[in-house]
């Protein structure tokens, strides 16, 4: 250390009996070393005690410095550690707050039988326009079945969307019919949107964010009555039951939404690529809103995510 070497140097400077070079010449022409004077060996002493002290001072110095130092960096490497275990931790949370947002499930209907079936606990106002959104995965044939049906007492069949047999997409409406430019079977996820108005009867089919056909005359000035049931996977031969087995959805469905309203193309668009969210007004998709019955499931789903393996 610094310490170490000035301690050697000033031992043997101090020890030494210090002489100065002499002019004298011996005969073998050697210099020759005369005493210092008292007067200067005694002012060397002081100079080098001086010496001495600014030099243990500065060690002194040098070792708080790296005291110090060595202090500073050990509180930042804890607060860099405290700081990473936190992000660590802020992480955990959100991949498991991720499972647990309400709108994140599915439904899963595996068999075609009359007794698997979901049900929206909320049910619907009288309303003179509707949007129905929702995720389907299904490679049921022939036909998907019913993936919902909207059943009010008086007519079973008030809103229905079913893919029955051979026969294309139909949508009814107080049991009217449109059939529907839609293909959703090859066991992917598809985003379908039904639109419809009591104005003219006028109806938008959109899949995946794409309008595929409009029609119009389905149930005109015929305004949706209150107070039914929504079914998931069932048509409704009587309110809230007498199931069909032939007629039953087989597959997965999730974020069935509705609104009382016809949503824009933006926002349905929106949906499909997974750039918004916007739960129904009228019928949000909310885990406590959905009971399963007869062998049906309920799964954690991130729809965005899982529909990304489909790609």
């Amino acid at each position: 250390t610094a310490t170490g070497v000035w301690q050697v140097a000033h031992t043997s400077l101090r020890d030494q009996n210090l002489r100065l070079p002499s002019t004298n010449s011996s005969a073998g022409g050697a210099s020759g070393l005369t005493p210092l004077p008292p007067e200067l060996r005694e002012l060397l002493r002081q100079r080098l005690g001086a010496l001495e002290t600014q030099l243990l001072r500065k060690v002194a110095e040098l070792e708080e410095e790296k005291s110090q130092l060595y202090n500073e960096t050990a509180a930042h490497r804890q607060r860099t550690e405290s700081a990473l275990n936190s992000l660590m931790e802020r992480i955990a949370e959100l991949e498991k707050s991720k499972h647990d947002s309400p709108e994140d499930f599915k439904v899963s209907l595996p068999l075609r039988t009359n007794y698997l079936y979901g049900r929206i606990k909320k049910s619907l106002p009288e309303m003179y326009a509707f949007t129905v959104c929702m995720w389907l995965k299904s490679s049921a044939s022939p036909g998907i079945g019913t993936p919902f049906s909207y059943g009010v007492p008086g007519q079973a069949n008030e809103i229905v969307l079913i893919e029955w047999g051979n026969n294309p997409i139909e949508l009814l409406v107080n049991d009217k019919v449109a059939q529907l430019p839609l293909s959703v079977s090859d066991g992917r996820w598809h985003h379908i949107c039904i639109t419809w108005t009591t104005r003219d009867g006028f109806w938008e089919a959109y899949q995946d964010g794409e309008r595929l056909g409009t029609g119009d005359n389905l149930a005109p000035w015929h305004p949706i009555k209150p107070g039914g049931v929504i079914i998931l996977g069932q048509e409704q031969d009587i309110v809230g039951g007498r199931f069909d087995a032939t007629q039953a959805f087989v597959g997965e469905l999730s974020q069935f939404n509705m609104w009382d309203r016809v949503l824009r193309p933006v926002d349905i668009m929106g949906l499909a690529n997974c750039s918004a969210y916007m739960p129904g007004n009228v019928v949000p998709w909310i885990d406590a809103n959905v009971e399963v019955f007869g062998g049906a499931s309920k799964a954690a789903l991130e729809i965005c995510e899982d529909r990304a393996f489909d790609s």
